[in-house]
Order: structure tokens, then sequence, then C-alpha cells
């Protein structure tokens, strides 16, 4: 079974082959943030939520990823390598 764990190492394996930053992201006194922001070349950015096969957000990571999303930076949310590869 592969676990949330696995695919994140293969999301970040594949972002940097790609040419991307994959950085862990983390703000202290906020929590439910995305897991990782990606920085691409020519300053595109984008955030990822990374899950387990089949698990989905918790409420206050929905909430916060509606934040995001309100501000024009939508959050992808990734539970496998097929989604990574997508």
């Amino acid at each position: 079974m592969t676990c949330e764990a696995d695919i994140e190492s293969y999301f970040v394996a594949q972002v940097r082959a790609s040419g991307g930053e994959p950085i862990k992201f983390t703000s202290p006194g906020r929590s439910h943030v995305p897991d990782r922001m990606i920085l691409w070349p020519g300053g595109l950015m984008r955030f990822v939520e990374l899950k387990a096969p089949g698990r989905k957000p918790t409420l206050g990571q929905r909430r916060e990823h509606q934040r995001f999303a309100a501000k024009g930076s939508p959050v992808q949310i990734i539970d496998s390598k097929a989604s990574v590869d997508a």
C-alpha cells in the first residue's frame, strides 16, 4: 500500500526533474497550510496538498485551501503517483 510519504518523495523527485523547486511549506502560527510550495522557472508558483490514496483534506485544510483560492492561488490535491504524473 502506498502511503503519503511515498507519494511525496515521488512528487519531489518529479518536480525537481522537471525544473521546479518543491519547497516544504510551513507557516509558524498558522495551521493547515498546504504541504508544498512549488517554484517554477519564470516566476510561476503553485501550492500542493499531498494525501495518501483516497484520503481527503481535513476541514481545517479545506478552509485554508479556500482562503488561498480566494487570493488567486488554488491548492492542488495529489493522492497518487498517477496524479503526480498527470
